[in-house]
């Protein structure tokens, strides 16, 4: 390869030009981020475990509104509450929304999980930053 880089296709992919992944945050020998930065990048973070919120959100609504034929207002109802853990509001009526009510029940329980991770990443990464930032 001309200039002894990666190919372009990996370039593009994350990995720069000596074969190695570009970092999403910063590392520890480099300086924090600025607040203002940092805020950005948080609200980035927010944004993303909200938009899968709300695919987790619309993937129950139908679901219940097709299987066990509840209103679009109730499905959403159910979806919303089994997706934060609170737990259906509505009874099941087929075996087939009730596999349906099990199966979203353990797919919103690791949804959930992921957001959280998704959305306190940034500020984890932060507060252990701020403890092994190099003093220059």
């Amino acid at each position: 390869m001309p200039g002894g880089g990666a190919p372009r296709t990996l370039r593009k992919a994350g990995v720069g030009p000596h074969g190695k992944l570009k970092m999403l945050y910063e590392q520890h020998h480099h300086q924090l981020l600025s607040w203002p930065g940092f805020l950005r990048r948080a609200g980035q973070h927010a944004a993303l475990g909200g938009l899968i919120a709300a695919i987790a959100v619309a993937i129950g609504t139908i679901g219940y509104h097709e299987l066990d034929e509840l209103d679009w207002i109730d499905s959403f109802l159910n979806a919303s509450m089994i997706l934060s853990g609170m737990g259906p509001v509505d009874k099941m009526n087929s075996s087939s929304a009730k596999v349906f009510a099990a199966l979203y029940a353990l797919f919103s329980g690791l949804v959930f999980i992921g957001i959280m991770g998704i959305v306190l990443a940034p500020w984890f990464h932060r507060l252990m930053h701020t403890f092994h930032v190099e003093k220059r």
